[in-house]
């Protein structure tokens, strides 16, 4: 995959599915993930516990899920330099997402809207974190603010 540098805001096609890298959810970052927000649920944190959960086993933390969604998008280069804010996100959690997932987005951008200031406006786009079985895990919708091309 070519990596892409700072789209502005007008140059996202609508409806054009971007797809990042993967990487694989780890021990070591649902360790320090819980280390980090302090969410020591034994769902997450131990595994004879998780054996008695509907899901057999230990899961990764939903919100790891999240953290990791804006990490691949900004690693993709697309919003590298030109992303101004995170406004708004909502997340709908499909599936589990599981120690040794290879994950990766599939980002769809939905809206454009100009504002008033000529030099920004506001993306907002259908996010899917899939893992290594094409399964969507979590749907979210993301609001952000994005630089729009210099004006010359």
């Amino acid at each position: 995959m070519q990596r892409v540098t700072g789209l502005y805001l007008e140059e996202f096609e609508l409806g054009k599915c971007y797809p990042t890298a993967g990487r694989t959810v780890t021990e070591a970052d649902v360790v320090n993930f819980a280390g980090i927000s302090g969410d020591f649920n034994p769902l997450h944190m131990d595994e004879e516990f998780g054996k008695t959960t509907i899901f057999g086993k230990r899961i990764a933390h939903g919100a790891l899920g999240v953290a990791m969604a804006t990490g691949l998008s900004l690693q993709a280069g697309w919003f590298e330099g030109t992303n101004i804010a995170f406004l708004e996100f909502t997340a709908r959690y499909n599936a589990p997402l599981c120690i040794g997932d290879t994950i990766h987005l599939e980002m769809v951008p939905t809206e454009i809207h100009y504002s008033k200031k000529p030099d920004r406006g506001v993306l907002k786009l259908d996010v899917a974190l899939v893992n290594q079985k094409g399964e969507t895990i979590q749907q979210m919708k993301w609001h952000l603010m994005m630089k729009r091309k210099p004006t010359e």
